[in-house]
């Protein structure tokens, strides 16, 4: 007999979500009042707000508040079910989901999967380098910094004492530039109070791009200024470069130069993360599900596909829709019109994108801003810019208690140049392991 997971039916159809990222949240809350009941599965039980990651990673704020709980989002939905597992495939013929805790029947299947890294099948690169694509990720990298540098006072090694020291950052996307300016604040602020036995003036933050342009895709005003930022800064961007290995201590890049760093971050790229059971012909390039302007996946009635998953294919956007999270929101929001509308057998209404605009922030009072408004485009950097990218980051965020307590860690930083969260806890990544090629400090 089947093992099916026990949710209690209410009767109605059933719309199981699979996925808690931007685009399955909005998606929720738009079938909140729709005769149907909505089953969201997760790996995770808590919505993660992916932008403020690197400010885990480097101590800015605490993870848990940039967290929130599916269960407290949407306790006053009484159309909500929520069940925490891992999805191992769908059944489209039979119209089940097979998970970690049972099968799942539904009506109508929605996959907001989003992106997971993407490697471009470095085995190597995988294995050494340290992601941000999860909360887990961002507290990794944060315990690796502190613990490196725990490690570099017991050093003699002068070699060994900078590759602990050194960071290079693969990807110059808004992931890498953020990242870049939050530990040149940190080397800069923070550190030299930490550590006042360790010299950071040999402390190195390489920035490498394979293109020539940083923030590709946002104006050459915003990438220009992002490049002038971050090299005031100290922090050394290598443009028209690739990584060619990186073996966990030593960079070879395909121009014949060499880095030694223990912390080689790779945001340099995100690939989909379907599940398993669809038609192969569904996947596009880039491990993308092909849907169409109602955001049904290519070959299917029921089975739709939202945010970084989703590829609609359009004039304007022959790859789809960028990857961000405003997308998934939008097309979230609409296929919630959308399914009440199908199920009455009432017509649906396209998809069209609004682009709102794009911002990075690089560092204390400098950031840029690429914003739509109103039919006008408004390209702003600096100061105005970082305001505006606090306020938008601010009201985004899940949750009162955590907007309050980012607000307040900001305002904190800011007037004491202090970032509060530098605790190990769990795991750090482990490249050659420091035992092998630690010397230790004579004390007299």
């Amino acid at each position: 007999m089947a093992n099916y997971a026990r949710i209690k039916s209410t009767g109605k159809p059933k719309v199981v979500v699979i996925g808690g990222g931007f685009g399955g949240l909005e998606l929720v809350k738009a079938l909140s009042t729709a005769q149907v009941q909505v089953i969201l599965i997760d790996k995770q039980n808590y919505h993660t707000f992916q932008p403020l990651m690197y400010q885990v990673a480097t101590s800015g704020v605490e993870a848990d508040s940039i967290i929130h709980p599916f269960r407290k989002v949407f306790e006053k939905q009484e159309n909500f079910f929520f069940r925490l597992a891992e999805v191992e495939r769908v059944d489209t013929e039979q119209q089940l989901v097979e998970t970690s805790i049972g099968l799942v029947r539904y009506d109508y299947l929605v996959i907001a999967t989003g992106a997971t890294t993407n490697y471009f099948g470095d085995a190597q690169m995988e294995q050494n380098a340290i992601s941000m694509k999860s909360v887990t990720d961002a507290i990794t990298l944060r315990n690796t910094i502190l613990c490196n540098f725990e490690n570099a006072l017991q050093l003699d090694d002068p070699a060994q004492l900078n590759s602990l020291m050194d960071y290079v950052i693969v990807g110059g996307g808004p992931t890498g530039v953020e990242l870049a300016g939050a530990l040149s604040e940190l080397k800069l602020h923070v550190f030299p109070k930490d550590y006042p036995e360790l010299d950071f003036q040999s402390m190195d933050i390489h920035l490498i791009q394979s293109g020539g342009e940083l923030l590709k895709g946002m104006s050459p005003e915003a990438s220009q200024k992002s490049l002038e930022f971050l090299e005031k800064m100290g922090v050394q961007v290598l443009l028209n470069r690739r990584v060619k290995s990186y073996d966990g201590h030593t960079v070879t890049l395909t121009s014949g130069e060499t880095l030694t760093t223990r912390n080689l971050i790779w945001a340099a790229g995100v690939t989909g993360n379907p599940v398993n059971g669809l038609k192969p012909e569904s996947l596009l390039r880039g491990n993308r599900l092909q849907v169409d302007e109602y955001n049904r996946v290519a070959g299917y009635d029921n089975v739709f596909a939202i945010g970084d998953i989703a590829a609609m294919v359009t004039p304007e956007y022959p790859h789809g829709h960028p990857m961000l999270a405003q997308p998934a929101m939008q097309q979230g929001k609409l296929l919630g019109k959308n399914l009440p509308r199908l199920m009455a057998g009432q017509p649906l209404e396209p998809f069209q994108y609004h682009d709102q605009g794009t911002m990075a922030t690089i560092g204390r009072n400098k950031a840029v801003a690429d914003l739509k408004l109103l039919g006008k485009e408004i390209k702003t950097q600096g100061f105005l810019a970082w305001l505006i990218w606090m306020f938008i980051h601010l009201i985004s965020l899940v949750g009162f208690r955590n907007r309050l307590m980012v607000m307040s860690n900001w305002f904190w930083n800011y007037f004491t140049y202090d970032s509060g969260n530098r605790l190990i806890i769990g795991n750090k990544q482990e490249n050659i392991p420091i035992k092998e090629t630690i010397t230790h400090k004579t004390v007299l």
